[in-house]
């Protein structure tokens, strides 16, 4: 007893004498995180943004394919910070937010971006769709009171996250297609006219808006290659490498089989009949093997994606939320990926103990629901947590500009003809 109480007193009095020692280690991530955060903060105070209006023509032909090459072209804004901008001046990857957006009804398509890319924007979109015209704007965000909760206005929303792994491709245009030998677009199933032609049905005083914020990655850093070919090698069950023998492991087995009459191990597995792995894949399996490659094959993005629905209080209707929910889901399917609300972002609280905090614990979760819409918070800024990847077919198909055919709508904001460019050499004087 009285050696237990003397080593007792011994660590205690090293403790009290060293404990500072154990202080950096205990302190390192917090500290990280806050000094992270700090320059960060310093560094995002120093960009500019600004808003562009996309308003197109009455048809536009071919929606899924062109806004593919547009989202390549913007992949090519990587550019990752080095050690010393990323520690001392806190730069990051800046970022995209691509919106869809009905006001009381009127549906208008936003692209936030970091004033530099302005031209590589307009360029990338006009390559494409000639028939478009880009309109600066400003943050129609402004026009509601920041503070929301309050006693006026009330909102509801969530972010969404992918419930596969990341290499498990979404619903892309391919599948939307009907079987038909005309390219025309009416023979197009367009999955952007169910979200259109249910913001084109707010009333006034309602708001719903849906945000894609993107932020350009390369493979290393997302490793979708990597985990794409461990997942197929699991569909596909392709037996896993052997570890390497040492000759004594070799004398060892071969003595055995000796000793028990047993074939070596060699011998046996010449005996068995060998059918590739590929060959025994369900029709399934094998479209979705075909479809992880393919994604994984695909420049990529960091995507963060959220939607909230704005009211005055006089006239919230919460069914309409059904209507961004019910076009999510339109990107799921049995054997691919499938979008999902986030649970701990969904401004609801799922208690049974501590009822009586519910109210509180939702005022929170609201209001910081729309203070990340309003303030675009990027994808792993500044720790990672509800952020996915899609690559630029999957990005494409989610968000397009939809054709007069498709969506027909006249809530849309579209130009009847769009202003042409002086030709060059024309005199000023």
């Amino acid at each position: 007893m009285e050696e237990a109480r003397m080593l007792f007193r011994f660590f205690l009095d090293f403790f009290l004498a060293w404990w500072w020692l154990f202080l950096p280690f205990l302190l390192w991530r917090p500290v990280k995180f806050l000094w992270i955060w700090w320059r960060q903060e310093i560094f995002d105070t120093q960009q500019r943004s600004m808003f562009l209006e996309v308003k197109f023509s009455e048809g536009i032909p071919r929606p899924f394919k062109a806004m593919e090459d547009v989202f390549s072209a913007l992949w090519q804004t990587h550019d990752p910070a080095n050690p010393r901008e990323k520690w001392l001046e806190g730069k990051y990857q800046l970022s995209f937010a691509f919106e869809i957006v009905s006001t009381e009804g009127n549906v208008h398509f936003y692209i936030r971006l970091p004033a530099g890319a302005q031209k590589l924007v307009e360029s990338a979109i006009y390559a494409q769709f000639p028939q478009v015209e880009l309109q600066v704007a400003e943050d129609y965000t402004k026009f509601v009171p920041r503070d929301i909760p309050n006693k006026d206005w009330d909102v509801w929303g969530t972010n969404y996250v992918l419930e596969k792994p990341d290499p498990v491709p979404i619903r892309t245009y391919s599948e939307f297609f009907e079987d038909s030998p005309s390219e025309k677009e009416e023979f197009r199933v367009d999955p952007m006219a169910l979200l259109v032609e249910g913001l084109s049905r707010l009333g006034k005083g309602e708001h719903i808006w849906v945000q894609f914020v993107l932020k350009p990655v390369l493979h290393g850093e997302s490793g979708l290659p990597e985990a794409g070919l461990e997942l197929v090698n699991t569909i596909v069950k392709r037996p896993v490498a052997p570890k390497p023998r040492s000759l004594l492991d070799d004398v060892k087995s071969v003595g055995g089989h000796v000793a028990t009459g047993a074939e070596p191990v060699a011998a046996a597995a010449a005996k068995e009949e060998f059918i590739p792995p590929e060959m025994k894949l369900t029709p399934g399996q094998r479209d979705l093997v075909a479809a992880i490659e393919r994604k994984v094959s695909k420049y990529a993005f960091s995507v963060m994606s959220r939607f909230v629905y704005v009211a005055r209080r006089e006239n919230y209707f919460g069914p309409a939320k059904a209507l961004p929910m019910s076009w999510y889901t339109q990107f799921s399917g049995a054997t691919y990926n499938n979008l999902r609300p986030l649970k701990h972002t969904l401004t609801k609280v799922y208690t049974v103990f501590t009822w009586f905090l519910d109210r509180r614990r939702t005022f929170v979760k609201k209001r910081r629901i729309f203070r990340n819409y309003v303030m675009r918070v990027p994808p792993n800024f500044p720790q990672p947590g509800g952020t996915f990847y899609l690559n630029i077919e999957e990005l494409a198909t989610i968000f397009h500009f939809p054709g007069k055919m498709t969506t027909p709508s006249a809530s849309v904001s579209r130009v009847g003809a769009k202003k042409g460019e002086a030709p060059p050499g024309l005199p000023v004087e």
